[in-house]
């Protein structure tokens, strides 16, 4: 029987003890809400007081905390799991946090002598509690391998993102993309409703375009990564219908953010002399912008 010691038991982190507990496992759970500790006590957990508690003699650590600093207090403080965890343990950090403290809080374990899997979570509380969730994985492909029989009780889908510190920066890329994608759907569908048009209606035309359906997986596959930008739509079409929408924004006293500042993203790929390549090609400027290589056959 494996041990297992969590620190964090709260919206996710307390279903995902529960389902390793499922799993004929001990789990000996933290949190600073003794209410949560109950909880898990009440899931046949066993009930730690302290962070170095919950660590000791355990084979694998798991946190799932609001922010960096509490992961920083719960393992390097005093009573923190680095004073009891053994040099085997692997430590895996399910929190959200900034992918450089990620690489500092590694570094610090392995100062300790202490392996550590970045393993942040995709999907919702909903997919936690049925063991469903998307883990995506940052660390050395030995400590993957040893964890991944643990892992597999908590979700159904692991993605080995690729080293250390990659679980946290893909995690920050997704919520990125989602959270700038919520603000824009709330957008176009205001737009919507401020010239009139019938909201599921409006949702079922979206639904069969890019609009919903992605340029990641319909557009950007065929053009851009594809190392083709001959044009399927140009990106001075694309501009001036930006323009359309933004101006018919205004009209209607709807204040459109996101396609304000894409108007300037369109803009910077005109100057580079991109008006009449695919739109996709924006993908090219932005990366010229950021100082990355492009593909040799398709550089401007």
């Amino acid at each position: 029987m494996t041990k297992i010691g969590f620190i964090g038991l709260g919206t996710m982190g307390g279903p995902m003890a529960a389902n390793i507990i499922k799993g004929g496992h001990k789990v000996k759970g933290f949190d600073i809400s003794e209410k949560l500790i109950n909880a898990h006590v009440a899931n046949d957990g066993i009930a730690a007081n302290s962070p170095s508690d919950a660590a000791n003699d355990c084979d694998f650590l798991f946190t799932m905390l609001p922010n960096s600093e509490h992961v920083k207090q719960v393992l390097f403080d005093k009573n923190g799991a680095v004073e009891t965890l053994k040099n085997s343990a692997i430590v895996i950090d399910m929190s959200t946090i900034h992918p450089l403290e990620t690489d500092d809080i590694r570094s610090k374990l392995n100062d300790n002598n202490v392996s550590m899997i970045d393993c942040p979570i995709g999907r919702t509380s909903v997919e936690a509690r049925l063991g469903k969730s998307l883990l995506m994985l940052g660390g050395e492909k030995n400590d993957i391998i040893k964890a991944t029989p643990i892992l597999n009780l908590i979700g159904d889908t692991l993605k080995d993102c690729g080293g250390p510190g990659m679980g946290s920066r893909m995690k920050i890329v997704n919520n990125y993309m989602t959270t700038v994608l919520n603000v824009l759907s709330g957008e176009a569908l205001t737009l919507a409703r401020a010239v009139g048009l019938d909201q599921e209606t409006c949702i079922d035309v979206l639904s069969g375009t890019a609009a919903v359906k992605s340029h990641l997986t319909t557009t950007y596959p065929t053009k851009v990564l594809n190392n083709d930008v001959t044009p399927a739509f140009m990106v001075k079409l694309a501009l001036k219908d930006l323009g359309i929408a933004v101006d018919l924004g205004k009209k209607v006293n709807t204040d459109l953010d996101l396609g304000r500042a894409s108007i300037e993203t369109y803009k910077h790929a005109m100057k580079e002399g991109r008006e009449e390549q695919d739109w996709t090609s924006i993908f090219l400027s932005l990366q010229n912008r950021a100082g990355l290589s492009l593909p040799d056959s398709i550089k401007k």
